[in-house]
């Protein structure tokens, strides 16, 4: 909520093509959590700030899980490749459905979806049955709960606060996904050691009640149906089109693409990067993985704070290149203290990359189209996992963890160059 001395006015946006409020007067932090006035946002908020950490801790425990039982690099990358790949298939349908039934209902569905896949989990280890096909198929089923998730969770933002609240809506939930990314791993850590991975699993499961409470208690007006029913392949295919056709929505989700397979993937590599390059265990491990957190719930507090200060363009590539710097910089460390800072940056830079591709990607385009934008955004997503996942893993196992950092770093630098040369190019065009 704005202070009494702070004054909007408005200024062309750079990339998204419409107008935006830049304050005038003071800013401080009262502003930062300001989307928290929505009372069906707030119920959001905590409930997934609770659900998140176990997420967090069941993913550093999985992937600890497999290298254990497996020793094998590539395997990590192929476990979270087949975890996200159904995302591929599912996001275009889930974002249709965002758009034709109420988000609230589909989001009640897939949460209850992936609670029970983290059971699943949590008894396969304890009953000794959780082999890495048994972990391959329970991380499919995940994804594809994911891929309905991922559109309606982001469309569902705008409908929990307002168009002028979304920036900072969206910066805040990053910064419950990393806070949870800086407390999850570091729990995860601690309990692979002291109880094994299965309570993880099942503190997970536990956790997801949190969420699915928070979206019963909601007050949500009437849904209104589109008044033009299409067939269901039809609407998802419009917003296929659309994406396409829409040239910055294109450039976001290209670049968005390049980053995600080589720069996102560098978290496959960590348990052994951990472990082989910097001679560190279950608990260094957590601890590398709360570094790059904690440095994107840094980046997150201050996007939500300041992010309106500053051209999408300025914090978007001005991000890639700095977690480029950053990944670089972790590739050529073997000391466990210069890696963590290096991947506190990084965290920093993914996140205003991540935080201001999607507010600009959600405000450029009309009410009615979110649901399936934000589905072609979950089938980006989804796909630069699995080709993360295996290109960083191949690479890693055939010419070393350190390299496979590093040529992920300069790729995603020289695409963040590319992409300034396109839209330069496309502005001196519309110039004439």
């Amino acid at each position: 909520m704005p202070t009494a001395n702070t004054e909007t006015a408005r200024v062309p946006e750079d990339v998204s093509g419409r107008p935006r409020r830049v304050p005038i007067g003071s800013v401080t932090w009262r502003h930062t959590f300001r989307a928290l006035r929505h009372r069906n946002y707030r119920l959001f908020f905590w409930g997934q700030l609770v659900s998140l950490v176990g997420t967090w801790m069941q993913q550093t425990a999985m992937s600890w899980f497999v290298y254990q039982i497996t020793n094998s690099k590539l395997l990590l990358g192929v476990v979270a490749a087949i975890g996200s790949g159904p995302m591929m298939l599912s996001s275009i349908w889930g974002g249709s459905l965002a758009d034709r039934h109420p988000k609230r209902s589909i989001l009640l569905a897939t949460q209850t979806a992936q609670m029970i896949c983290a059971f699943f989990l949590a008894a396969g280890v304890w009953a000794g049955f959780a082999t890495p096909s048994f972990i391959i198929v329970i991380a499919a089923l995940n994804g594809v709960a994911m891929g309905f998730d991922m559109p309606a969770r982001q469309a569902f933002t705008v409908e929990m606060t307002s168009r002028e609240d979304l920036l900072n809506a969206i910066s805040l939930n990053s910064s419950i996904v990393n806070g949870a990314r800086v407390v999850g791993p570091s729990v995860a850590g601690l309990l692979i050691g002291w109880v094994g991975v299965a309570m993880c699993f099942f503190l997970n499961g536990l956790t997801f009640v949190a969420v699915i409470a928070g979206l019963m208690m909601m007050r949500l007006p009437p849904f209104q149906r589109p008044a033009h029913v299409v067939s269901a392949s039809k609407h998802a295919w419009n917003g296929i089109v659309y994406s396409l056709k829409h040239q910055r929505v294109r450039t976001i989700l290209l670049l968005f693409l390049a980053v995600g397979v080589f720069g996102w993937s560098y978290g496959v590599l960590m348990p052994a990067f951990a472990r082989d390059v910097l001679g560190r265990g279950a608990n260094g491990y957590g601890i590398l993985m709360s570094a790059s957190g904690t440095g994107a719930f840094i980046g997150a507090l201050v996007v939500a704070t300041y992010g309106h200060l500053f051209t999408a363009r300025r914090l978007a590539l001005g991000g890639v290149w700095l977690f480029s710097i950053a990944l670089f910089g972790l590739s050529l460390s073997r000391n466990f203290y210069v890696a963590l800072a290096f991947l506190l940056v990084a965290g920093f830079g993914m996140l205003l990359f991540f935080s201001t591709s999607n507010t600009v990607l959600q405000t450029i385009v009309p009410d009615e189209m979110r649901g399936r934008v934000m589905g072609v955004w979950s089938l980006v997503f989804g796909a630069m996992i699995p080709l993360g996942s295996l290109e960083v893993g191949a690479v890693a196992h055939w010419v070393g963890t350190p390299f496979a950092l590093a040529f992920g770093a300069i790729i995603c630098a020289v695409s963040a160059l590319v992409t300034l040369l396109v839209i330069r190019r496309r502005e001196a065009a519309n110039s004439r």
